[in-house]
């Protein structure tokens, strides 16, 4: 009788157990994140993916490479995805289209350019003067990594009709293009850029984003229709992010780079150490996920300035920062 009694109150355990298990199971939300790139660049999303954040705040995240900003708003509109990773740029642009059901940013993760300028050859004594009747490969044309570029030109007195001002290769194709023998300089991002230093087939002469100052760079957007829907959704994705960033600023190179490390499987520990490194060092990451008003209207003057805006959309129906707000409370 007492081994009978034992036998039911293991197997009462057993399925209290498994009750438990199922609970948690069901209590996690899905989430699905289309990212412009994969970059160093965002080791804060990585971060919060790695060291448990977005897990504790009940989300399971799911990353997919959108390959473009352009992609990325378009898996969004589409429904393919809930929550993308681009350049504010991308809303604006939906917006200014007229749609009803626009994306609205709710969370900033970068503050600058995370671009470096390559050269073909090591140079030291690099200036923006030297690219003028070169062949640049400058990124997409209407997205935020080529806008930043001519507005850094136009800093140092330089006009895109002064040089061979490429935008025909795609953004994922530039590395490729860049070593098989095309431009005289590219634009790359990490950690891209530091281990065509390794193969030689690039060197690392300028960062565009240490240059430009800080422009809302990177940030996360979701169709408005969907934030008003999924509120207590939103709100815990961006107490995660809040989470990483606020980490982040207190982390080594080296400890940032063992906890992204699975996020880049080919690439060497001593790289992404190096390239953390680097970043921190532009000031590249976001300390909180609110962005302010001046910088947003900073984006749009180099909008502007590359003749991409029609018009300038309001920052009060672009950005949302009442999550932010909360997360950093």
């Amino acid at each position: 009788m007492k081994k009978f009694l034992s036998l039911l109150l293991s197997l009462a355990l057993l399925l209290s157990c498994l009750l438990v298990s199922c609970a948690k199971e069901e209590e996690m939300t899905h989430i699905t994140i289309s990212e412009v790139t994969h970059s160093v660049f965002y080791a804060p999303q990585y971060a919060a993916i790695k060291l448990g954040y977005f897990e504790e705040e009940g989300l399971d995240v799911e990353l997919i490479n959108g390959q473009g900003a352009d992609k990325v708003m378009t898996a969004v509109i589409s429904g393919q995805v809930e929550i993308g990773l681009a350049g504010p740029e991308a809303s604006i642009y939906v917006y200014n289209e007229g749609k009803e059901d626009y994306a609205q940013v709710f969370a900033q993760l970068t503050k600058r350019d995370g671009s470096f300028i390559m050269a073909r050859e090591p140079d030291a004594d690099f200036s923006y003067e030297k690219l003028a009747g070169k062949h640049i490969l400058a990124g997409r044309k209407g997205g935020v990594p080529c806008m930043t570029l001519e507005y850094v030109l136009k800093q140092h007195g330089i006009s895109t009709s002064d040089l061979d001002f490429d935008t025909s290769v795609e953004f994922g194709l530039m590395a490729g293009a860049f070593a098989g023998g095309t431009g005289d300089y590219t634009t790359m991002f990490e950690p891209t850029a530091t281990m065509m230093e390794q193969e030689g087939s690039g060197y690392i002469v300028a960062s565009v984003g240490q240059d430009s100052g800080e422009i809302p760079y990177t940030a996360y957007f979701a169709l408005k229709s969907y934030i008003d829907e999924n509120g207590e959704t939103i709100q815990k994705f961006t107490n995660a992010i809040a989470k990483a960033q606020k980490w982040l600023a207190e982390a080594e190179p080296r400890e940032i780079a063992e906890t992204i490390a699975e996020f880049f499987p080919d690439t060497d520990l001593e790289v992404l150490e190096q390239v953390a490194a680097r970043y921190q060092e532009i000031d590249a990451w976001m300390g909180d996920p609110f962005m302010t008003e001046d910088s947003f209207n900073r984006l749009q003057d180099v909008m502007e300035g590359a003749g991409e805006l029609s018009s300038r959309a309001p920052y009060s129906e672009l950005v949302n920062n009442s999550f932010a707000e909360k997360a950093m409370k």
